[in-house]
């Protein structure tokens, strides 16, 4: 994870509505060109990374290895582990990779 990502942005985000958590959801929101950026947990599993990765590229959409899945989903307000998660908005994706 680059020390420039402003991950903290996830969360507000996510309560704006502008955040999409989980895999199936990232790769649906991908398949409508929904996405601007993709975060993908450090620790995701292998099939999930190739799944998620090799469909954004496919849109030339960025994407960004981020924290672990625990940690990501703590980032997005949830319990648990989420290994992808999609953002929506680019002024929000511009401020996450530190452009803003």
């Amino acid at each position: 994870m680059s020390a420039r990502l402003r991950l903290g942005l996830l969360g507000l985000g996510a309560r704006g509505g502008h955040v999409v958590a989980g895999t199936s959801g990232v790769r649906a929101a991908l398949q409508r060109d929904e996405l601007v950026l993709v975060v993908v947990a450090s620790d995701a599993s292998a099939r999930t990374h190739d799944k998620v990765s090799r469909l954004a590229r496919a849109r030339e959409i960025p994407v960004l290895t981020g924290p672990d899945a625990t940690e990501l989903a703590r980032r997005v307000g949830r319990a648990g582990s989420l290994q992808a998660v999609g953002v929506r908005d680019r002024h929000l994706a511009a401020g996450i990779q530190g452009e803003s």
